[in-house]
């Protein structure tokens, strides 16, 4: 197990961007991904993005919501991942988590996560 702790949140107006950061700590060295997911009163907890911990191969939600405005990244000397979040919509307002998995899989899928932080609230202003 890991911890992970969130940082970045915060109110931003249409337009703008926040980086978010999500700090791990623990048995890092069993960590095989790094994920990202949100989720808003509206909608079920859905997938951002993910990050494999050693090779840094990335993904995206497969959709319009996220692609090409969202970055993920990790700086494995500071054992952190960044989730980088530009021209911000209203509709991105939501709980931002980041989550670890040690097994790997389907990285889409909260199931495969066995971590979670504690959630950092983004709120985008029309």
């Amino acid at each position: 197990q890991v911890l992970l702790v969130e940082s970045g949140g915060g109110l931003v107006q249409a337009g703008g961007s926040l980086r978010l950061s999500c700090a791990v700590s623990g048995r890092t060295s069993r960590v095989y991904a790094m994920g990202w997911f949100r989720q808003s009163r509206e909608k079920e907890r859905e997938f951002v993005a993910a990050i494999t911990w050693s090779a840094g191969n990335t993904y995206y939600a497969n959709s319009d919501s996220v692609k090409g405005r969202f970055s993920i990244s990790r700086d494995n000397a500071k054992n952190t991942v960044y989730l980088q979040m530009n021209s911000l919509q209203p509709e991105d307002t939501a709980v931002y988590y980041c989550a670890a998995s040690n097994t790997g899989g389907t990285l889409v899928l909260p199931s495969i996560y066995s971590s979670w932080g504690q959630g950092t609230q983004v709120t985008v202003s029309s």
